[in-house]
């Protein structure tokens, strides 16, 4: 029976066999490699990965990474499209075609006819003699020595190679489109990527209530005001315009300085300069500002109008930090 000793051993030759399977992957790029990039560069029709077995679970994944970075791709398993599903590759699509052996019967009976459609296939095996190998425009070597299964059997090197081909064509074609964290953005909205650069403090301020009082109001009014609102913090008004703030910090403080409470008003232990954000502005910009004083409430103002708080927790809560 193996020990805890032995499970750790397995796991750590696991990786190491497979990190060499992938380190050797450099030395087989060769100009296939460069003219598939440039083929799919210039193609105005999409990228259509296919495979069976393993090799499809593989092809799941670099369809995603591919649009999200910006080459639109669709997955098509190999035993489906024997069975009607080739009617989703169109007259300008690329097709991936991932097998390690290239010779599975399905990817053998699907390579003519995706070709005869005039479609170009992009070969990415193990075994460049393959039938996959030489019916491909552009086959890429995913050669592998060997599994890191004991036995050499379960796919665990040559798949993680053909990830690995995937990923470096995905970020070759990344690079030609010149794509930027923006363009990410732009496929991740909900991401927290996305959010930094997508959301804005009117975002977060519309979800929150919008605590005020008067300058003439009583203590015991700024206290229920600050706890029933859940903001830590009040806006101070004067005639409708925004003259001061008051924290659950400022009550502590005049809680501890101050023996007559009742006689003392909102206008008494206001922040006459309260930091203040528009709310057409960028929830990171509202971030760095509380951070870079040491803050966790901005009033939020607009044309001299006041629309709320933003706090420190909305925009942590949105992964803005």
């Amino acid at each position: 029976m193996n020990t805890s000793k032995n499970i750790i051993s397995i796991a750590k030759a696991t990786i190491i066999e497979e990190s060499i399977a992938i380190a050797n992957l450099a030395n087989l790029i060769d100009e296939n490699f460069k003219h598939a990039v440039e083929f799919i560069f210039n193609s105005k029709g999409r990228v259509i990965v296919t495979g069976i077995g393993k090799s499809a679970n593989i092809a799941t994944k670099i369809v995603a990474t591919f649009n999200s970075t910006g080459t639109p791709a669709i997955f098509m398993h190999a035993a489906d499209a024997i069975h009607g599903d080739l009617g989703i590759v169109q007259k300008n699509d690329v097709v991936i075609c991932i097998s390690k052996s290239g010779d599975t019967p399905e990817i053998k009976y699907l390579l003519p006819l995706i070709k005869s459609r005039g479609n170009k296939v992009i070969g990415i095996t193990g075994n460049i003699d393959s039938e996959l190998g030489k019916q491909s425009d552009f086959c890429l070597n995913a050669f592998v020595e060997k599994e890191a299964c004991p036995n050499n059997l379960a796919p665990t090197s040559s798949t993680t190679a053909q990830l690995v081909i995937g990923d470096a064509l995905a970020v070759c074609l990344l690079e030609l489109k010149e794509f930027t964290s923006v363009d990410f953005a732009k496929y991740h909205p909900g991401g927290s990527l996305g959010k930094k650069l997508y959301l804005r403090v009117s975002d977060l301020v519309v979800k929150n209530e919008i605590p005020k009082v008067d300058v003439l109001s009583s203590i015991k009014d700024v206290i229920i005001e600050i706890s029933h609102k859940r903001l830590g913090a009040t806006a101070v008004l004067e005639n409708n315009k925004v003259v001061g703030v008051i924290t659950d910090g400022d009550i502590r403080r005049m809680l501890n300085n101050s023996t007559e409470i009742n006689a003392v008003l909102a206008k008494d232990i206001m922040n006459l300069k309260p930091k203040t954000i528009a709310p057409d502005a960028m929830a990171t910009q509202a971030f760095q500002i509380m951070n870079s004083n040491s803050i966790t409430q901005l009033i939020v103002v607009e044309d001299d109008n006041y629309k709320g708080i933003v706090h420190l927790h909305d925009l942590l809560k949105e992964g803005i930090y």
